[in-house]
């Protein structure tokens, strides 16, 4: 077996819309295509005995064990390959369970689309990879050590996610249909879109003070603070030397606390010291972490955590450090073994409860003590593991907040509002929070600014708080859910030209609009990025920008196809048309199965939203028996029978009738403009572009604060050009031709293109063709058929990247093409595009117009711009 090709979809996709995160693995069986399970002896068996958990897999038989009777009837490799891949990822504590296996239409034998869920992308990779691995050793009856890829995914799990106090802000705010985009690989995430979002950093959210945040950082300077204002904390002092050192230890006694100034997560922190000697020690590895060191009394009694989140009260949490309580008979190494035993307890952060492990903290501790490992402690000793409670050291946590004194309670919010934190954690050490802290010994021991939530959200014993829920309240207040109007624009043709328009009309409107095209991306018609940008990666720079207010994104095949979508839901998708394009692509080989990728987009619209569907377009409008959503329709010909039967049914339409462009409310007309007087259509002569005006409009009236006026002025004020339209129908008057350079690249848009084409008065009208080699043949040869049915002459040249084919056989098949249809016709052979545009500038026929399909729009556009300048240093050509 041979992986072909990974993809990692990551948003709405071909395979689900609403399982989003998936892995498709291009799987090649190779001869193993003729060996179907039931045909390898043994296999089953073997398979049972490595994954004995496969049993619950039910697959297509319903039931538990449903997978193992299809491996006994017999099943292809690639089936397989997709159930291993999920269960590795669960025992790896990834519980995930949504695959399929196909072979695509049109595939070739062999050839299998393994595509399954994962939880994090680099642990999803690294399982297909090694269920092909796992498969075959089991194929070829040879041993598989199973435990170690167990063990490297879940290292990748918890190096690659979320933790979990960031991680369950995000999951609540998904849960209120909050969009989110993780920003980098560690914990800075965006929640909603543009001008609303808010970001988080683990518990520090954009809304917290960054003066507080750096007093929080600061223990000294957060104790002054805190005494101050007759809040009760340690005695102690800073001190820099070891001569420092002994005046502390003069001044306030035994037992002591040395810790770093700031220092985080109990690192370089040591309690409890009770003579110099241990002093010394601290003292250098409270150094290690900080040039200035704090030294305070020891307050004995139990260490809590309490939660303050937009300065009110939330939860509190009794924290325990990792430890072993003796028997009198095994050790404590034994002790620690038969703890983690415990099926609370897992790897990392996968589990209520970590694992403890013996690091150079637990050696300190035992060093103290004068004990080893090996050392047997008394039935009923408890030995502490570790210096701090932390809960990913092992230690553990218990809800006591039904105990909290209202004192205290007041203590606490009055706390965060002097530090100035908004998400406040606060360590007390004190016998207990049912007596006020001023009272009964204890007192405050640091302020923390991004407190962890796991101990709250999952504590060993007691009841687990919601603590993400306070922090999405504060961040998106009143229900918002942090969106902005999001229209995506998918189709074969028109794309581009339509999305334009629609963010054209948003600016007109007052919106501050950013938009993706196959030219580029652009913010409030600045342009950001160039190149096709119609995938998700340019979706996401634009939703991730903060002055944006309205998005328009296009959305191609290649994108949907590559990772998915960049976001979950839109409130209006259009669908311009579904032709012939880019098939034998990607695993796409027939127009249907184009418009089933095409379908991914409109599927995503709100059920309160709107998909706006070419009612002229049969695969288009047949999308409408799926979607959960509104349903507005547009044609160019009002009688349609359906548009009749929709607008008879109160539905929305825009329509091309009787010269105008038309929205149809019910059996209501509303004339927006004459076609005519639209500069898109070219006085009504681009019929496709009156076609991409339709979508335009009804999605833009679409919403309520876009009025028709606003409609108008967009219509009338976007002119065709190549700053406006690069690509797209641009003109240039030479003294005595003129070029049309358009990106017509398909059957369906250069009929379209010369059907405008014909309508213009020029005497002589040249084709400057080319076919694009990841094209079918047919492809190839039907823009020769066209282009000899409409021009006088034809140029053929190449594009730069021939994909995959030679130039000489591009060329050959267009010339096929051509002779179908005109075998008279003059052609001219000029692969390079620079050198064709040189020889019609150098050879040009007056008054000819010279039409031009551009392959990378800007190239050939700065080419021709450079012929205009070269004809104006020149003077006039005779």
């Amino acid at each position: 077996m041979r992986i072909l090709e990974i993809k990692v979809l990551k948003g709405p996709n071909y395979w689900s819309v609403r399982r989003n995160k998936l892995i498709q693995m291009k799987l090649d069986l190779e001869e193993k295509e003729n060996m179907p399970t039931n045909k390898i002896p043994g296999f089953r068996e073997r398979l049972e005995q490595l994954l004995p958990s496969l049993y619950a897999h039910r697959c297509s038989v319903g039931e538990p064990g449903g997978f193992f009777k299809r491996v006994d009837e017999g099943t292809w490799m690639g089936h397989v390959v997709e159930h291993i891949a999920l269960e590795i990822q669960t025992l790896a504590g990834m519980d995930t369970g949504f695959g399929r296996t196909r072979t695509p239409e049109g595939e070739r034998e062999g050839i299998y689309y393994v595509v399954f869920s994962y939880m994090e992308e680099d642990a999803g990779v690294y399982a297909a990879k090694a269920a092909v691995r796992i498969a075959q050793a089991l194929i070829d009856g040879s041993g598989y050590d199973l435990s170690a890829d167990i063990q490297q995914m879940r290292e990748i799990r918890e190096d690659t996610r979320l933790g979990p106090s960031t991680g369950c802000i995000v999951e609540e705010a998904a849960k209120r249909g909050i969009p989110y985009i993780r920003l980098n690989k560690q914990s800075l995430v965006q929640l909603g879109y543009g001008v609303n979002q808010k970001r988080i950093r683990a518990t520090i959210a954009s809304t917290t003070s960054n003066i507080a945040v750096d007093i929080a950082c600061d223990k000294e300077e957060t104790k002054l603070l805190l005494e101050a204002a007759e809040i009760p904390v340690p005695r102690g002092t800073v001190v820099r030397s070891e001569e420092g050192l002994d005046a502390a230890i003069d001044k306030f006694g035994y037992p002591l606390v040395i810790k770093p100034i700031d220092g985080n997560h109990g690192k370089g922190n040591t309690t409890n010291i009770t003579n110099r000697e241990q002093a010394i020690r601290a003292f250098d590895a409270a150094k290690q972490y900080s040039r200035s060191v704090i030294v305070e009394r020891f307050i004995t009694g139990y260490d809590f955590r309490c939660l303050v989140i937009n300065y009110k009260f939330i939860c509190a949490a009794l924290r325990t450090p990792a430890s072993v309580v003796g028997d009198g008979v095994h050790d404590i190494q034994w002790l620690i073994d038969e703890v983690n035993k415990d099926p609370r307890r897992g790897y990392g952060h996968e589990k209520v409860l970590t694992q403890i492990t013996v690091d150079q903290f637990t050696q300190k501790m035992l060093d103290d003590a004068n004990i080893t490992l090996q050392h047997i402690p008394a039935a009923g000793e408890r030995v502490l593991l570790k210096p701090t409670a932390n809960l990913s050291t092992g230690g553990t946590s218990t809800d006591v907040t039904d105990e909290v004194h209202p004192a205290n309670i007041f203590m606490f919010e009055r706390i965060a509002k002097i530090i100035g934190l908004d998400i406040c954690g606060i360590d007390v050490m004190a016998t207990d929070l049912r007596t006020p802290v001023a009272e009964n010994g204890g007192a405050i021991l640091e302020v923390n600014a991004a407190p962890g939530f796991r101990m709250h959200i999952e504590p060993a014993e007691g009841l687990p708080r919601n603590v993400a829920e306070p922090v999405v309240d504060m961040l998106f207040p009143k229900g918002s859910a942090g969106r902005i109007p999001i229209i995506a624009v998918t189709g074969t043709n028109g794309k581009t030209t339509s999305t334009r328009l629609i963010a054209h009309i948003a600016k007109s409107a007052g919106k501050k609009t950013g938009y993706t095209t196959s030219d580029g991306v652009y913010i409030q018609n600045q342009l950001m990025m160039k190149g096709d940008c119609t995938g998700p990666v340019s979706s996401q720079f634009v939703l991730k920008d903060p002055t944006v207010d309205f998005a328009v994104l296009e959305c191609a095949r290649g994108g949907i196809l590559k990772a998915g979508l960049a976001f979950q839901n839109c409130e209006v998708a259009v669908v311009t048309n579904v032709a012939a394009d880019h098939i034998g692509l990607g695993g796409i080989n027939s127009v249907e199965q184009m418009a089933k990728v095409k379908a991914v987009v409109p599927e995503t619209v709100f059920p309160h939203g709107y998909a706006v569907l070419n009612a002229d377009d049969d695969l288009v409008y047949k999308m409408k028996n799926d979607l959960k959503c509104n349903i507005a329709l547009f044609s160019m010909d009002e009688n349609n029978p359906r548009i009749k039967e929709h607008c008879a049914a109160h539905g929305l339409a825009c329509v091309y009738e009787n010269g105008y462009v038309t929205i149809m409310k019910g059996n209501w007309k509303i004339r927006v403009l004459p076609a005519r007087d639209i500069p898109l259509t070219f006085e009504a002569k681009a019929l496709h572009n009156i076609n991409n005006c339709l979508p335009a409009v009804i999605a833009a009236y679409l919403y309520r604060d876009i009025t028709i006026d606003d409609i108008r002025t967009g219509l009338l004020t976007f002119i065709p050009s190549e700053n406006l339209t690069p690509g797209r129908l641009n003109f240039f008057h030479f003294r005595n031709f003129t070029m049309l350079a358009d990106f017509a690249h398909n059957p369906h848009g250069l009929r379209l293109l010369c059907d405008f084409v014909s309508k213009l008065d020029y005497p002589v009208k040249v084709g400057v063709i080319s076919g694009t080699g990841d094209r079918r043949d047919e492809d190839i040869r039907e823009l020769g058929e066209i282009s000899a049915a409409y021009f006088d002459e034809i140029i053929i040249r190449c594009d730069k990247n021939l994909r995959g084919r030679s130039a000489d056989e591009i060329i050959g098949l267009l010339q096929e093409g051509i002779r179908k249809v005109n075998p008279d016709i003059p052609v001219l052979t000029i692969p390079n595009e620079d050198q064709a545009l040189d020889h019609i500038y150098e050879n040009a026929i007056p008054g000819a117009l010279y039409t031009i399909m551009c392959d990378v729009v800007a190239r050939a556009l700065d080419k021709i711009k450079e012929l205009k300048v070269r004809e104006g240093k020149e003077g006039v050509k005779f």
